[in-house]
């Protein structure tokens, strides 16, 4: 069997629409070389198509129109919001468009309408995106409130090290909440109640998931990722979530910590170095039992106590505290 003939350079970097195949030189029948891939109609790859988000745009992007825009669950991924199983599951593209006659009808493609002309256009990627904060809010109608403040978390944030070429907050918390209270179409009333637990310093939806835990056991909300230092004046470690008056430390633990040796052994010495600093240091994985003696928050609730936190009786659940 003949070899197919090369493609130009540009053609074989990426893929393309057949429009543009045909431009090059390529003729129909080269551009249905069993070489290609055709993850969309009208367009072509010889790199293949892995499964992952940005592959996938990349991929429809070849065809996407001037008016079109990667929106909803798809453009979330974009912006690596922490989703579900269930969404990261479906394999389907969320594009959005202003004029309904330009609403993408593809096999694997979910067409949007978009009725706010005012909304803000971004890149992500080299791919044409809704800003964060539009795409927070059409994630309101269908995640949990506790999804959608991790969500929110997730963008809000101001990460330790910054990155230059990923520069954020994606959106600051308080032009997120401007647009929230300004909202009026559907999911209105999560996102409102999701903004009030909103906090900057969150670095993992499973911490925000464990301190919206806390706070909801009645204990007090913890300070977010601050430095623990020893008696030295040598900062040990930073703490995910943090009681610094009671000196106790919660966190938790992925699977990373335990199946990598270098990180396994890191969280020994850190662990060892808080425990001699005076701090009770509490750690939560994916095997620790959700309710009952041992779990989390009842075991962040006896070290507290241990340390001298008495509950207001009068707000059992308000997240106050004082101390002896």
């Amino acid at each position: 069997m003949p070899r197919s003939a090369p493609l130009p350079p540009d053609l074989a970097a990426r893929p393309f629409h057949i429009g543009r195949g045909r431009s090059a030189g390529l003729s129909d029948t080269r551009m249905l070389g069993a070489d290609l891939a055709r993850p969309f109609p009208g367009v072509r790859s010889s790199l293949g198509v892995d499964d992952s988000t940005l592959e996938r745009c990349r991929a429809y992007a070849a065809r996407m129109t001037e008016g079109q825009v990667f929106s909803h669950e798809t453009a979330a991924q974009l912006w690596q919001v922490p989703l579900p199983g269930w969404m990261q599951r479906d394999s389907r593209i969320h594009v959005a468009t202003f004029d309904d006659s330009n609403r993408p009808r593809v096999a694997g493609v979910v067409g949007h309408q978009l009725s706010n002309p005012a909304l803000r256009l971004t890149e992500r990627a080299g791919l044409r995106v809704l800003d964060p904060a539009t795409v927070w809010l059409q994630l309101a109608p269908k995640l949990s409130l506790d999804e959608l403040v991790a969500a929110a978390d997730h963008l809000v944030l101001t990460p330790r090290y910054l990155d230059a070429h990923d520069p954020r907050p994606y959106v600051p918390l308080d032009k997120l909440a401007d647009r929230a209270r300004r909202f009026r179409g559907r999911g209105r009333r999560n996102a409102l109640a999701a903004l009030e637990l909103v906090r900057d310093g969150s670095e993992s939806p499973k911490e925000s998931l464990l301190r919206l835990a806390l706070v909801r056991a009645g204990l007090p909300e913890p300070a977010l990722n601050l430095p623990i230092v020893g008696a030295d004046g040598i900062r040990i470690g930073f703490g995910d979530l943090v009681y610094p008056d009671f000196r106790v430390v919660v966190e938790y633990e992925g699977e990373q910590h335990r199946e990598d040796a270098g990180q396994f052994y890191s969280d020994i010495e850190r662990h060892e170095g808080f425990v001699r600093a005076g701090w009770i240091h509490l750690r939560e994985t994916k095997v620790t039992p959700g309710v009952g003696p041992r779990s989390t928050p009842a075991r962040t609730r006896e070290a507290l106590r241990s340390r001298g936190w008495i509950p207001l009786r009068d707000s059992p659940k308000s997240g106050s505290i004082r101390s002896k």
